[in-house]
């Protein structure tokens, strides 16, 4: 018998050792029932939106548990075994939840998957030309209207404080600015932050965070305020639209949250995909290794953003722009940077 292992990330590591010293991991069998109930009490006492989603979408993790465990029995295969549990976590509906296991990654895409992409390679392609210019992770261009072009594909790709001082510089004459983040489902917080850092010049509350205290559903720490500092290097000036869309998720919608406080910013598109828990690791019997959100992020007004984040002007790709080979959102963007001038 194993007991569930939990990899926590290093800061809270050093906070919850008072909290957690004394409690007693219980151990399960290393059989399909066993690895179920392993997994089932690891959401049950240490995932962090079970409350939040029993009011949001009506989830009942005990009926889950009832209703699940009818599909196990001893002598099914690690297949049939995975497909249950797969199922059964994708009852939480979070893209940050996955089962790992020598074959496969088990995963939720629907927050993305069952909306429309409102943006194409193809189209965004054609603004930024050929002649672009590429700083670590960013790519930008000054459009022929005076309007500077961002675009940040994914968090996971770096960008250093030196390259933001020559993008900002470099499009410090420009009339306005766009921010494209359509397609950017996350990365490290790092960057994100790094980004909204040149949008202001004032200290600014952007959100809270907590993190689990016990194996209640509502069992949370005191919600610790979180501010976003002005970077000491080169800040944007002007007005800023920044482009999301569905498929914005993780560290883009903290991106989104952060941006959205800023005094010159309009976002544009349709609401983000979410994804706002900080994901933890654990292991079930078998070995095999389930990663789930354990530490929630709120928006300044102490509000869920799990779900996404809507933004200030709703506007979609046009099919008839995209057939023109025009992108509607971007095309918005400019006409309101014109009248913010």
């Amino acid at each position: 018998m194993r007991r569930p292992i939990f990899l926590l990330p290093l800061l809270l590591l050093l906070l919850l050792p008072l909290a957690t010293s004394c409690v007693r991991e219980d151990t399960f069998d290393n059989t399909p029932e066993g690895n179920f109930e392993a997994l089932w009490k690891i959401i049950d006492e240490h995932y962090c939106f079970l409350d939040y989603k029993a009011e949001a979408i009506g989830l009942d993790w005990n009926e889950v548990h009832t209703r699940y465990r009818q599909r196990i029995s001893p002598s099914m295969s690690n297949v049939q075994l995975q497909e249950v549990l797969t199922d059964m976590l994708s009852e939480l509906r979070d893209g940050h939840v996955n089962l790992y296991t020598s074959a496969d990654v088990s995963r939720y895409w629907h927050w993305h998957e069952d909306y429309p992409r409102n943006w194409t390679q193809e189209l965004r392609d054609r603004y930024l030309g050929t002649d672009y210019k590429i700083a670590a992770g960013i790519s930008y261009r000054i459009l022929e209207d005076n309007i500077g072009l961002i675009v940040y594909e994914s968090f996971s790709s770096g960008v250093g404080e030196g390259n933001l001082d020559d993008v900002m510089y470099y499009l410090r004459s420009c009339d306005g600015l766009i921010v494209d983040v359509r397609g950017n489902t996350g990365g490290q917080l790092t960057y994100a932050e790094r980004l909204s850092q040149r949008l202001t010049n004032d200290r600014l509350l952007v959100g809270y965070s907590q993190y689990k205290t016990g194996r209640g559903h509502g069992d949370f720490s005191t919600p610790k305020a979180e501010y976003l500092q002005p970077s000491t290097g080169v800040r944007w000036q002007k007005s800023v639209v920044v482009l999301q869309n569905r498929e914005c998720y993780s560290a883009c919608n903290i991106f989104l949250r952060n941006a959205r406080v800023c005094p010159r910013v309009t976002t544009l598109g349709d609401r983000s995909g979410g994804g706002s828990g900080m994901p933890f690791s654990s292991e079930l019997p078998n070995g095999w290794a389930v990663r789930f959100s354990a530490s929630p992020s709120f928006d300044k007004d102490m509000q869920q953003i799990e779900f996404g984040i809507e933004p200030d002007i709703v506007c979609s790709l046009s099919a008839s722009d995209a057939l023109k080979g025009t992108d509607t959102l971007i095309e918005e963007a400019r006409r309101l940077l014109k009248d913010y001038k």
